[in-house]
């Protein structure tokens, strides 16, 4: 199909025309990694459907469908949506600060009776959006440096503090972060990124001291020295740890790993999937998912890069940045190399709300693929 075609009047609004340029190879990658997470479920709840693969395979199939229904919304209609996604996110985690329910210590959710969920994986998607639109009418100049962008400075730390006093760090740092990494795509000088790093990691020892919670301050203790408390703080790394080298090259075999099956490894399907993971299939499982995680992360950008509209462009790289970030951040907490923040790993792990946001955020990149041809203007337009 030629761009000629695709934008032709009588072609591009037909739903079949739109289907064919859905990137289903993507969406094939998406499906493995998915269903490498129910697998994994499955053996480590004793060769059971339940409780959780059945439950993950279900979620993943609902946001999967989600996924190709916003891809059929034009570039166009997140450009309008953008700034009262945010808004809304925004006023959501101040009624967190006020109303919101806590749980193992923690206030981080909204219950509505009917629903309960955290506001800040709203953010995760509104920070990218509003950002995208600020910078799409942005001059280059005001991207490289300018008082300007005290205007993203203050949509991405906003937030960032609300998350943080829930306390939340993890998904506080991939909102910080994924704004960070937003500000540098879209130009921002490069002189000013060295001297922001540098004051960060300046901050970093006054911040550990005085900013975060106890529990947070033995987190990077331990995550320094696990081998200090073994049986206590430092249990989650330990033992996760043990899981990554037992496996070795090829793992002990589907359903034989001993440190998720006698439950020595926690939340070893949440945040430590990828732990479970190592022990039954060793160093060649993990590589494959890696891969598989690396396709997505190239696919995704290509398709940023080559969009016509900038806020199409920034928005699918924002989202790329976020995904990326949840698999560093995740491999690198379940290796010993970062604090346990309670960062999943995406689509890998259980947990609803985090595979909907993701699978949100990569309707939005099919969205940009699938209309990569549109421009977005300020003006009226077709949003579909």
């Amino acid at each position: 199909m030629t761009a000629s075609a695709i934008t032709r009047p009588g072609e591009r609004d037909r739903l079949i025309v739109k289907l064919s340029q859905v990137d289903w190879t993507f969406c094939l990658v998406l499906c493995l990694i998915a269903g490498a997470g129910g697998l994994m479920m499955f053996s480590i709840a004793g060769s059971s459907f339940e409780p959780w693969a059945i439950n993950h395979l279900t979620r993943f199939g609902l946001c999967f469908a989600m996924m190709i229904v916003l891809a059929m919304f034009s570039p166009r209609v997140w450009f309008a949506v953008a700034y009262p996604v945010y808004a809304v996110a925004l006023l959501l985690l101040v009624a967190v600060e006020i109303v919101g329910d806590v749980s193992m210590g923690a206030q981080r959710w909204l219950d509505l009776g009917f629903i309960r969920f955290q506001p800040s994986e709203i953010m995760k998607i509104g920070i990218v959006l509003a950002l995208a639109r600020f910078y799409h009418g942005a001059s280059a100049q005001t991207a490289r440096w300018s008082w300007k962008l005290l205007i993203p400075a203050t949509l991405i730390g906003l937030p960032t503090l609300l998350v943080a006093h829930q306390p939340d760090l993890g998904t506080a740092m991939l909102i910080a972060l994924t704004g960070a990494a937003i500000m540098v795509l879209a130009g921002l000088s490069w002189k000013v990124v060295f001297a922001l790093c540098g004051g960060a990691m300046a901050a970093i020892p006054p911040f550990v001291m005085f900013v975060l919670h106890d529990y947070q301050r033995q987190r990077v203790t331990t995550f320094l020295n696990p081998e200090s408390d073994p049986s206590g703080s430092g249990y989650h790394i330990m033992q996760s740890m043990i899981a990554l080298g037992s496996g070795g090259l090829l793992g002990k075999g589907y359903g034989l790993g001993s440190q998720s099956q006698l439950n020595f490894l926690p939340e070893k399907h949440t945040d430590f999937i990828f732990a479970t993971l190592a022990e039954e299939f060793g160093f060649a499982g993990c590589v494959t998912i890696l891969l598989l995680y690396a396709a997505v992360i190239f696919m995704a950008l290509r398709i940023a890069a080559l969009a016509y509209s900038h806020f199409a462009r920034l928005a699918a790289a924002g989202v790329t940045a976020t995904f990326t970030l949840y698999v560093l951040i995740n491999g690198a907490m379940v290796m010993g190399l970062a604090p346990v923040v309670g960062v999943p790993m995406p689509l890998l792990s259980y947990g609803g709300t985090v595979m909907l946001t993701v699978m949100s955020g990569f309707g939005l990149v099919q969205s940009t693929r699938v209309h990569r041809y549109n421009e977005v203007t300020s003006g009226k337009g077709a949003l579909f």
